[in-house]
């Protein structure tokens, strides 16, 4: 709240008018002291992440509240580019992508907001934040980097999207009356190979032209010497990534010291918790330890952000992937081990951390929102309803795009999800056993002659695959974009097919590509979910397939959030009332549901649910050909208590990814 003063203001002599006056709001740096001041006053802010595309709008509150109860005074969250920017030149601030309302919401509950804008977010999201329309004109012979001054395109493009965003975000300011109290600029830009110190200087030239010089902007970084010389920048505060007992963070601090980076002492990324991909075990933190390098850190005097306090999810086609030691797409779950889940349930991490953050300021224990209650509706049987190549022409209603050779996905518009590559095999390969090769397969590739399967090819391990061919030549290629590589100096990732594709070293030519609208079930789905006979379970069972089933909700209830788990299913992707909630692989692991917020259910009415299965289900009879909703989330092999109640090590001794 501002500051209230009173003024005596003489019109005449013997006329005097007492008038209030609203002091100015500020919030800046005492670099002699080494402290923030806010509204002249020494403060440290103690808050924790959220994502606003990350959670169902309707839920941004209840999960802010919980915040607040947990004893925060900030929030923080990135800006997600690529949801507000999904097609170049269009701009969508609305709904879900609306992070004013998100941030005004947050100061109306009285949390201040840090924001982190990018234009380069990481936070294990596809491409980093970025839109995948940046990699249209990108080809494996072609691949000049982001992130630098080089790269002409991509800093007009930035330049344009600072344009639109930053103007959005002045009037959140602090010392214009919003929450906003510092901007972060681009992110652990320190860590690239790039060190392009113009970079950073034309992103902080940006943000000073369109929010002023009152705001306060700063850095993030990791620990070592040459992340603080290429990541920081005069004129900007720097603070540091150093969480959850990984480092020595007074070290850390020295470090920082030795570059005379002064100010306060803040560590931005402090983590309860850490990464998951595909085919890696759950990543747990014990509650305990956590909280006592918390307190570690707060004895200490430091300004902390909780990376993340709370999750959410990476809906649709949203996570990203790591490129250390391979290729590692990243969950759909982003729970991310964090003090509150990924459906909003209040952990025992939770009330460890909110202990430890009451104390350091000096407050009472707050009330405790309601969870949302969490529902199981049972086993929903589904129906198989069409091939995917039998539907092709309604989910590509334009038609082919022909070329000579293949080309990227992006390069024709497919940012997400799949593409079907489709070509004849010359008549000489009839009936003889050929060998296949696909070079700059990203990322998985299923290999189809007509509708019979004939491999499943992957970045991860083989891009060759041999096999006899009959007399149908029609070659289909079904890609998946498994999720663009989400951070690092050659994060540049194209995908599709990249280079050549080939029979026994022949160039294969004249290829039709198939743009397929999986985005949402919207639509599509009515060209074949009234199928009531659906397609005969003896037939084909490992090509690409479409199922939908469908569940009632009483009408005297509201419906809850729900977890479907697809025991005995192998790949796929999940839509539930035209919503597209994500990938399932549980074959891989460790997760075995995926969220489905009650917001998107209805109750006294079927709610359906479509299932593109990829490679297998557990169908050939109908007793068997169900999905579950359960109350509980499984997020890890073996383990059948959700985190609220689990006390012990995550790891499993049955657990063991295929």
């Amino acid at each position: 709240m501002a500051i209230g003063v009173y003024l005596l203001v003489c019109l005449t002599y013997a006329t005097c008018i007492l008038f209030h006056q609203t002091a100015a709001r500020s919030f800046t740096v005492d670099y002699k002291n080494n402290v923030f001041l806010k509204d002249g006053e020494p403060f440290r802010y103690i808050s924790g992440s959220i994502h606003y595309f990350r959670v169902p709008r309707v839920f941004w509150r209840d999960r802010l509240e919980k915040m607040k109860a947990a004893g925060l005074n900030a929030i923080q969250t990135y800006i997600a580019w690529q949801v507000h920017e999904k097609v170049e030149g269009q701009y969508d601030f609305e709904g879900g992508n609306d992070f004013v309302d998100f941030t005004q919401l947050a100061g109306s509950l009285g949390l201040l907001v840090i924001i982190r804008a990018g234009p380069f977010i990481a936070a294990e999201r596809d491409m980093g934040g970025f839109p995948p329309w940046l990699l249209k004109d990108y080809t494996a012979n072609y691949m000049p980097r982001f992130r630098t001054m080089k790269n002409a395109a991509y800093i007009a493009a930035v330049d344009r999207w600072m344009g639109v965003l930053l103007p959005k975000i002045k009037p959140l300011i602090y010392s214009n009356g919003g929450p906003v109290i510092t901007v972060q600029v681009e992110n652990e830009y320190g860590s690239m190979e790039q060190c392009d110190h113009q970079y950073m200087a034309h992103l902080k030239d940006l943000f000073v032209k369109y929010l002023g010089n009152d705001v306060l902007l700063f850095t993030n970084n990791g620990c070592t010497e040459r992340m603080f010389e290429c990541g920081t920048l005069q004129g900007m505060l720097s603070t540091v990534d150093a969480g959850g007992g990984e480092k020595n963070v007074e070290k850390c601090f020295e470090t920082q010291r030795s570059f005379k980076l002064m100010g306060p002492l803040v560590d931005t990324e402090f983590y309860p918790g850490w990464i998951d991909n595909w085919g890696v075990k759950f990543q747990h933190r014990d509650a305990e330890v956590i909280a006592n390098d918390f307190d570690t850190l707060l004895s200490a005097n430091y300004s902390v952000n909780v990376y993340v306090f709370h999750g959410g999810t990476n809906f649709g086609f949203m996570n990203g992937a790591n490129f250390y030691h391979g290729y590692k797409p990243q969950i759909t779950s982003y729970d991310y081990d964090a003090p509150i889940s990924e459906s909003g349930e209040l952990t025992k991490k939770y009330f460890a951390m909110r202990e430890v953050i009451l104390k350091h300021r000096g407050l009472p224990p707050l009330p405790v929102p309601v969870s949302i209650p969490k529902q199981s509706y049972g086993n929903i049987y589904m129906t198989k309803v069409a091939y995917l190549l039998d539907v092709v022409h309604s989910l590509s209603p334009f038609g082919p795009i022909k070329t000579v050779l293949p080309k990227t996905m992006e390069s024709v518009g497919q940012n997400y999800g799949f593409l079907l590559y489709r070509t004849q095999i010359p008549q000489k390969f009839a009936n003889t056993n050929v060998e296949l090769e696909i070079l700059g397969l990203r990322d998985r590739g299923i290999i189809l002659v007509g509708q019979e399967r004939r491999a499943t090819l992957s970045r991860a391990s083989f891009n060759r695959t041999s096999f006899n061919l009959a007399d149908n030549l029609t070659l289909n290629i079904l890609m998946e974009n498994q999720g663009h590589i989400t951070g690092g100096s050659d994060m540049q990732d194209p995908k599709g097919i990249l280079g050549n594709v080939t029979i026994n070293k022949e160039i294969l030519v004249d290829w039709e590509m198939y743009t397929l609208d999986l985005q949402s079930s919207q639509g599509w789905s009515e060209a074949f979910k009234n199928d009531n006979t659906g397609i005969p379970s003896n037939l084909l069972s490992d090509v690409p397939t479409f199922y939908h089933g469908f569940f009632d909700i009483s009408s005297d209830g509201n419906p809850g959030d729900t977890f479907l788990k697809f025991q005995n299913w192998h790949k796929g992707q999940l839509y539930v009332n035209g919503v597209n909630l994500g990938r399932y692989w549980p074959v891989k692991g460790p997760q075995q549901t995926l969220y489905v917020p009650g917001s998107l259910l209805s109750a006294g009415k079927s709610n359906e649910v479509i299932l593109l299965e990829l490679d297998s289900a557990p169908c050939t009879v109908p007793e068997s050909c169900f999905v579950q909703s359960v109350s509980t989330p499984i997020l890890w092999m073996g383990a059948l208590l959700s985190r609220r109640e689990f006390d012990g090590d995550f790891s499993t001794s049955n657990w063991n990814p295929l």
